[in-house]
């Protein structure tokens, strides 16, 4: 361990160093950086006339603005590996070679300057995959010259915390399950950990999967799929770094608190955060100009909840019969909205069959409501060639105006609600722009029917689009996204938490939608939950096919209360916040109602004694202590304990709510039937 402690010590030793240099660097960068300001100030009166100079000196301002940058990233990311360089060692003997090389694997790489050889491994470096796929004896890894080949003679596992080793051991196996043991049994924080430490084989090889455009991850509760999809996306941003950025990602994840529970990953890991937002955000952006404003999918749960034919109807409208009676509808739609006429500016004219011709045959394959504006670009092109002259905006307004008219209507909102009469459904209310609730029911299908008749935003930008909770998109949205974002993807879910009354397996229909080169890889293994808390849950959602990770705790507890006033008394003599004990707990219900009175209760009588948060809809962080919270929006966290309040009897989707709270819980869970 002496000679641990003084590589440890030695690596230290290094790391400040190289902070200084950076320091002094930056210094220096700064004061160049004055200069070009104090020299451009004085000297801008007299350079030279096409602006030569000028340029020259706002490239080199941006050279140095770009460095400094680079820079600051370096200092980060080295002040973040003083607390813990490395966790992991390999003693790896090149074929051929008399003496093993070692290779000690961190956060990201480390040498003494730029371009020599790294002391530290980044862990999503070639050669770091020996430490995750590998137990002592022959191994392989594939670099960028070829496939190196040789023996694993030495494999360690460190924990490094302050700068201080709290355990170093040499271990046949990648990773020790008492390791693991002690890492999944720590208690739950308020951020998702990285797994950097732990990562298993499995999980390494969907991390480093480069080749597949569609990865598709349908994981039990507590398999580790968000981290390892998060991890994936460092890994891929760190493979290729020329053409992929962190403004190129797309995560889509359920809610705001879910958002900030990940936040942290990716900055820890290296990397600048990324671009994250909700699908049904998105969703209520986009009809902006059509409602006023839009239900959300919390509304419809709650709703659900209570009348199970909600939930029928919202499936109804994105089912494939749905689909197409809207094609159908939308082909119908391409004479009825139209009412053709010629067209007369000044002393041109436009007969109406020159339009239609056009209309039907050289811009067919223009979305109908954007198609008249492509006519009219083609044929003012024509007049303006004509005459000679550009026309002024004012007139081209006039021009533009006479081809809008050929639409019966342009309002999206009135066309969905005739169509919905179509299909056999009841129109939406017949109201101003101002008075327009969309219901979440009709939100996709009519968003869907806007890129049906309007050309929609290229979004190119996005080369890798990240989608959380696959199994709560329906078909219909799927085919919305694919229409948005024909990019790379990476799509995680566990289909035992669909938000329906059915379990839905999106993997089923993904293929017809995405094309058939999609891999879709199964993460049977559950990590997150106590041995007996995973049985539990999966008995619950039918499974019988889960793997658990062997971590034993107190069983779970279950009871029949007959007042709210007794699930106070139940939780005073279980709940177990404070320093020496757990971290964070959660109390959860199945409707809102039910959350905003308990939390209530339980504020007037605790007042400060614990710390207690309520999360709704529009909340954005996620804070230690009791949370008090409905199923729904626990979705994607964890807790050391979880007490859940469910009403007696089967209704609506109640069996998935019990199951999605039950693998919330780390180490302790209470079920309570009302």
């Amino acid at each position: 361990m002496t000679n641990q402690r003084d590589y440890l010590d030695f690596i230290l030793e290094k790391l400040k160093e190289r902070i200084q240099k950076i320091n002094q660097s930056l210094a220096q960068g700064d004061k160049e950086i004055e200069g070009m300001h104090e020299y451009y100030w004085e000297n801008y009166t007299e350079m030279d006339q096409y602006g030569y100079e000028n340029f020259d000196n706002q490239q080199a301002l941006l050279n140095q603005i770009n460095m400094n940058q680079q820079q600051l990233k370096l200092k980060q990311r080295f002040r973040r590996m003083m607390d813990s360089p490395y966790f992991g060692r390999v003693d790896f003997q090149y074929e051929g070679e008399d003496e093993p090389e070692i290779f000690y694997i961190g956060i990201g790489n480390f040498a003494e300057d730029t371009g020599k050889t790294p002391l530290i491994y980044d862990w999503r470096a070639p050669v770091s995959g020996l430490f995750y796929d590998f137990d002592k004896g022959e191994a392989s890894y594939q670099a960028p010259g070829g496939l190196m080949e040789g023996e694993i003679t030495s494999k360690w596992q460190y924990k490094i915390r302050r700068g201080k080793i709290i355990y170093g051991f040499e271990s046949d196996m990648k990773i020790d399950d008492e390791i693991l043991q002690a890492e999944l049994g720590a208690n739950g924080d308020v951020q998702l950990k990285n797994i950097i430490r732990t990562i298993q084989k499995e999980q390494n090889a969907i991390i480093r999967n480069t080749k597949d455009r569609i990865l598709v991850i349908q994981g039990v509760a507590g398999s580790g799929k968000t981290s390892v999809a998060l991890h994936r996306i460092a890994y891929l941003l760190y493979h290729d770094r020329k053409n992929l950025k962190s403004s190129n990602i797309l995560i889509l994840s359920p809610n705001g608190v879910f958002s900030d529970y990940i936040s942290h990953i990716l900055p820890e890991l290296g990397e600048e955060n990324i671009q994250e937002m909700s699908f049904d955000l998105f969703a209520y952006q986009e009809l902006r100009d059509v409602s006023y404003d839009c239900e959300d999918k919390y509304h419809m749960i709650e709703q659900a909840m209570r009348d199970s034919e909600v939930g029928k109807r919202c499936a109804q409208k994105q089912s494939g019969e749905f689909l197409d009676q809207m094609e159908e509808y939308l082909l119908f739609l391409e004479d009825e909205l139209m009412n053709f006429t010629s067209v007369e500016y000044r002393n041109y004219r436009i007969p109406s069959s020159r339009i239609i011709e056009l209309f039907y045959s050289k811009f067919l394959d223009v979305p109908l409501l954007s198609r008249m504006k492509a006519v009219m670009e083609y044929l003012l092109d024509e007049y303006e060639t004509l005459m000679g002259r550009e026309l002024p905006e004012e007139e081209r307004v006039v021009f533009q105006e006479k081809f809008t008219k050929m639409y019966e209507t342009a309002d999206l909102y009135g066309i969905y609600s005739r169509f919905l009469e179509y299909a056999g459904y009841a129109p939406l209310p017949d109201v101003p722009w101002e008075k327009r609730l969309i219901p979440y029911e009709d939100v996709y299908p009519m968003l869907y029917m806007k890129y049906k008749l309007y050309q929609p935003e290229n979004r190119r930008n996005i080369k890798h689009l990240v989608i959380d909770e696959m199994q709560d998109y329906s078909r219909m949205q799927y085919l919305i996204l694919s229409k948005l974002f024909p990019c790379k993807m990476t799509i995680l879910g566990d289909k035992a938490q669909t938000m329906d009354e059915k379990m839905q397996d999106v993997t089923r229909f993904l293929p017809k939608i995405l094309g058939k080169n999609i891999r879709v890889i199964e993460m049977n293994k559950s990590y997150r939950n106590t041995v007996e808390i995973a049985e539990y849950a999966g008995k619950l959602a039918g499974m019988t096919d889960m793997e658990i990770f062997e971590r034993h705790g107190k069983p779970v507890e279950e009871k029949r209360l007959t007042q709210k006033s007794q699930v106070l008394d139940e939780m005073e003599k279980n709940l177990r916040l404070g320093e020496e004990e757990y971290e964070t707990a959660a109390l959860l219900t199945m409707t809102e109602e039910d959350a905003k009175s308990i939390y209530r209760m339980l504020k007037e009588e605790w007042g400060d004694k614990i710390p207690l948060s309520y999360v709704d809809r529009d909340s954005s962080n996620f804070q230690k202590g009791l949370t008090v919270t409905t199923f729904y929006l626990a979705k994607g966290l964890e807790f050391d304990q979880v007490f859940t309040v469910y009403p007696s009897g089967e209704r609506g989707m109640l069996t998935q709510a019990k199951y999605i709270c039950a693998t919330r819980a780390l180490h302790e869970l209470y079920m309570y039937e009302m």
